[in-house]
């Protein structure tokens, strides 16, 4: 029989006070994979008996999962175990059969063959289950309005699950008891390992003068004639053996320090880390999701280059949009050891580069909390800033009031930015902030990670002219993909998530929620203009989405990946079917 799509707002059931297992996860993660890059995109899937029904057309595999609740975006929320249809039964499968399903449905149809595949999803499964484990002896997060940068911490190291639109969210490279010791979903914070390096020999670049002492000061008995180089101490497990490494060491060009000093804590990037005035973001040779964690020697000269470059653009958005700020990434050091051709070693210059950016009280609005966007959106509610907490016994309407102050600070400054500066910011929900006031309404956002920003070549051509060819390539991106890229981490990634976790709450406003997007936008192209392509935006062309499972098959890196087109929630026709409008809601208080 034929499938067809059928969107809906349908509430199943409510969201689960419990989490789920790592089996579930892992299925879960894998059919959100699949609905959205394949069968979805072949008209192979059905909403229908509270179920979602997904064939898999080369494989001839029938699945169907129960649902808690159908998502205009295609985006919905599943519940209990995955099933396959034999002789007219369902029965139940587990992750691996539906990981060896995928793997074979992927093989035919796009004739490439990826055999490391089933491991990687074997090592996120793995990840989920140890942060389970962990998270089922740490202190449950306490209800009410969240304060303080402990609860920040917590935000950061509360993704027990990751992407849920990545078919590998939490596979890593790397033995299990490093990753325990290191990762963000176990609460892990540890001193750095530090290294005074002959001043000769230290690399180094930064936005103005003293962008860098914040280094210096992590210790105070570096001999004279060296400079402090912090390590993380997992990459430096990794490294220490490396021969050139070992025979500066010998010579006395590089000592070893003792430990001291302040504990770091670990962020949800894993390899960025914050002590609660700076974030230091460390090269790490972990394969986590699709990528290495190292910094590339152009992306270390890059986010000094794009911080020198964007300080008038951000400090005028800034103006502008005053509920809204970028972290700067205003320096960077590494070790500038030669190798055996006298050139620079680059795997030592790279895998010691470390970033120093900003701390959060440089931008950080007085009498807020900053939350991590991706915590506050999770599917599950798994840390002290979720939803579930700052929207703790309120009604729709007050739902609908949350969620609109939202938007008006995150929306604008994003589409002002690449519509008058050619600025693509990259919003996803690991990259942004949200500080909320006293009452856990939003009062501001930050946006993070000068790594995923990128200039739209027309606009920056004189100060992209000024930078090596080497640097100023992987800073830009065309108009088009620049594009696609906004209305991706936005939109489908952001805004989109942020949503449906709202939507948890109160089912029945999931349209009134998108028509506040759509009311959002239209505002911005009445107040500033409305381009071509937000014209498009509102008259409901598809949306982009990145094609994350498709990417990782095939082994691109992330800068290639391509994207589907999702069915926009935007569309008139779409949101002419929404009952309530915000006033009817505002009134049901």
């Amino acid at each position: 029989m034929p499938l067809t799509d059928s969107i809906g707002a349908t509430s199943v059931s409510a969201t689960p006070s419990g989490l789920p297992t790592a089996d579930d996860v892992v299925a879960h993660t894998l059919l959100n994979c699949l609905l959205r890059e394949m069968p979805g995109t072949e008209h192979q899937t059905a909403v229908t008996d509270g179920h979602l029904l997904l064939r898999l057309p080369r494989r001839g595999v029938l699945l169907r999962v129960a649902l808690r609740r159908t998502s205009l975006l295609g985006a919905h929320r599943f519940t209990g175990p995955v099933r396959e249809q034999r002789d007219g039964d369902w029965t139940e499968i587990d992750w691996r059969r539906l990981a060896a399903y995928t793997q074979d449905e992927l093989t035919s149809r796009t004739g490439v063959r990826n055999e490391e595949f089933p491991d990687q999803i074997a090592s996120s499964h793995q990840a989920v289950t140890a942060a389970l484990g962990v998270r089922a002896a740490r202190p449950k997060p306490r209800a009410g309005v969240p304060d303080g940068l402990a609860t920040y911490l917590a935000s950061e190291q509360s993704l027990l699950f990751g992407h849920r639109f990545h078919p590998t969210p939490k596979a890593r490279s790397g033995d299990t008891a490093s990753w325990l010791s290191y990762a963000p979903e176990t609460g892990a914070s540890f001193p750095l390992r530090h290294l005074a390096v002959r001043e000769h020999l230290i690399a180094q670049e930064t936005a103005e003068r003293g962008s860098a002492d914040v280094l210096d000061r992590l210790r105070s008995d570096v001999p004279a004639g060296y400079r402090l180089l912090p390590a993380h101490p997992w990459q430096y497990e990794m490294l220490s053996g490396h021969p050139g490494l070992r025979e500066a060491v010998e010579r006395g060009d590089i000592l070893e320090l003792p430990l001291a000093g302040k504990r770091f804590a670990a962020t949800a990037s894993v390899r960025t880390l914050y002590d609660g005035d700076t974030f230091l973001k460390f090269s790490l040779n972990v394969r986590i999701t699709n990528c290495l964690r190292k910094n590339a020697s152009y992306e270390l000269s890059g986010a000094v280059a794009m911080t020198r470059l964007l300080e008038p653009v951000l400090n005028a958005m800034a103006t502008r949009f005053p509920g809204s700020a970028v972290l700067r990434e205003p320096a960077y050091r590494s070790l500038l050891l030669p190798g055996p051709d006298g050139a620079p070693d680059r795997a030592l210059l790279e895998g010691f580069g470390v970033i120093v950016r900003e701390g959060l009280a440089a931008r950080l609005l007085p009498g807020t909390t900053p939350l991590l966007a991706a915590a506050v959106a999770d599917e599950y509610p798994t840390g002290p800033g979720h939803i579930s907490r700052l929207l703790e016994g309120a009604g729709p309407g007050a739902a609908l009031d949350w969620w609109s102050a939202y938007l008006k600070l995150l929306v604008p400054p994003v589409l002002a930015a690449y519509f008058d500066h050619g600025l693509v910011l990259e919003p996803h929900l690991q990259n942004v902030l949200v500080c909320v006031d006293v009452e856990g309404m939003p009062a501001q956002v930050l946006f993070r990670d000068l790594e995923g920003t990128k200039l739209v070549p027309e606009h920056h051509a004189d100060a992209l002219a000024g930078l090596p060819a080497a640097v100023a390539g992987p800073m830009t991106y065309d108009a088009e993909r620049g594009w696609d890229r906004v209305v991706y981490c936005l939109l489908v990634n952001h805004v989109a998530e942020m949503l449906a976790a709202v939507a948890d709450l109160h089912p029945q406003t999931e349209r009134a929620l998108w028509a506040e997007v759509r009311a959002t936008l239209q505002a911005y192209a009445d107040r500033y203009g409305c381009p071509p392509r937000l014209a498009a935006l509102l008259a409901g062309v598809p949306l982009p989405a990145k094609a994350n499972l498709l990417t990782r098959w095939e082994r691109k890196a992330d800068r290639e990946a391509g994207y589907v087109r999702l069915p926009s929630p935007l569309a008139e026709n779409v949101l002419s079917e929404t009952v309530h409008d915000h006033d009817t809601w505002s009134n049901a208080r």
